[in-house]
C-alpha cells in the first residue's frame, strides 16, 4: 500500500521509459523536520483506527446475529463472506484515500516489506508501525465503548488459533496470506508496470483490497486472519484475555516473514535486482 514515484527507465518502449527511483536512505533524520511526515503519521493512525472500528464491528455484529442462544439465526448476518468483504472493502477505501498522503500502508507488515525494498527509511517505517498500532488500539477501543456487552460476549474480534489447528499450520497461513497481500502491493504500485502498461488503467487500491478479501476467505477458519500485526495487537490489547495472547506471536512473526519473502521475490526475482547488480558489477571496467 505504497505510492511509488512514477519515473522512467530506458527500454524498448519509447515514450514510456523510466528510471527506477533511488532507494530511500536507511536513516533520514531530515524527515523529522517536515510537516508532510507528521501528516503521513496522522493519516496512518486515522486510517488504521477506522479500519479496525468497521471490521471488528462487522465481526461482532455477525456473531450476535447468528447466535442461536440469543434468538439469532444460524444463517443470519453477513457470514464469513461478508466479513471478508468488510476487510477487503475497507482496505480499498482507506488505501484510496490515504495513498497520496502516507502511501496507505495501514499494516506494519506492508511497511516492513517496503522498508526491506528500500521504499521507506527506517525512521518512517518505525514511526508508521507505532502510528498503526496506536490507531488499531483506539479503533477497537471505540468498538468496546459503543458495544461493550456484545464486545465481551463475542470475543472482541480478536485473532486466535482455531481449535484443531497446529501452531505450524497457523503460522503457515499467516506467512502465505501476508505474502499474497504484500506481493500484490508491490505489483500494483510498480512504477515499471505503470509506465509500460499505462494503456491499461490500474487502480492500485482495488487489487490490494481484493487480495485482503481473498486471503480472509481462506484463513478466517484457521486464525481469524491476521496478516496485519496492528489489527491483531489492537484487538488483543482491548479484549485482553488469555486465548488471543497465547499464540499472539504468530500474528507478528508470520506476517513479517511473508512480507520479507514477498519483497525479495518481487525485487530480486521478478524485477531481477540481483541480476542487474551482478551485470553492473561485471561491466564495470574499473573492477
Amino acid at each position: 500500500m505504497a505510492k511509488d514515484v512514477e519515473v522512467t527507465e530506458r527500454g524498448s518502449f519509447s515514450g514510456k521509459d523510466y528510471h527506477d527511483p533511488p532507494p530511500a536512505p536507511l536513516i533520514d533524520t531530515e524527515e523529522l523536520t517536515k510537516w508532510s511526515f507528521y501528516r503521513a503519521l496522522i493519516a496512518e493512525f486515522i486510517a488504521t483506527l477506522l479500519f479496525l472500528y468497521i471490521t471488528v464491528l462487522t465481526v461482532i455484529g455477525y456473531k450476535h446475529q447468528s447466535d442461536l442462544k440469543d434468538h439469532g439465526d444460524a444463517c443470519g448476518g453477513v457470514g464469513i463472506l461478508g466479513i471478508a468483504w468488510a476487510f477487503g472493502g475497507m482496505i480499498f477505501i482507506l488505501v484510496y484515500c490515504t495513498a497520496g498522503i502516507s502511501g496507505g500502508h495501514i499494516n506494519p507488515a506492508v511497511t516492513f516489506g517496503l522498508f526491506l525494498a528500500r521504499k521507506v527509511s527506517l525512521i518512517r517505517a518505525i514511526m508508521y508501525m507505532v502510528a498503526q498500532c496506536l490507531g488499531a488500539i483506539c479503533g477497537v477501543g471505540l468498538v468496546k465503548a459503543f458495544q461493550k456487552s456484545y464486545y465481551n460476549r463475542y470475543g472482541g474480534g480478536a485473532n486466535s488459533l482455531a481449535d484443531g489447528y497446529s501452531t505450524g499450520t497457523g503460522l503457515g497461513a499467516e506467512i502465505i496470506g501476508t505474502f499474497v497481500l504484500v506481493y500484490t502491493v508491490f505489483s500494483a504500485t510498480d512504477p515499471k508496470r505503470n509506465a509500460r502498461d499505462s494503456h491499461v488503467p490500474v487502480l492500485a487500491p482495488l487489487p490490494i483490497g481484493f487480495a485482503v478479501f481473498m486471503v480472509h476467505l481462506a484463513t478466517i477458519p484457521v486464525t481469524g486472519t491476521g496478516i496485519n500485526p496492528a489489527r491483531s495487537l489492537g484487538a488483543a490489547v482491548i479484549y485482553n484475555k488469555d486465548k488471543p495472547w497465547d499464540d499472539h506471536w504468530i500474528f507478528w512473526v508470520g506476517p513479517f516473514i511473508g512480507a520479507a519473502i514477498a519483497a525479495f521475490y518481487h525485487q530480486f526475482i521478478l524485477r531481477a535486482g540481483a541480476v542487474k547488480a551482478l551485470g553492473s558489477f561485471r561491466s564495470n571496467p574499473h573492477v
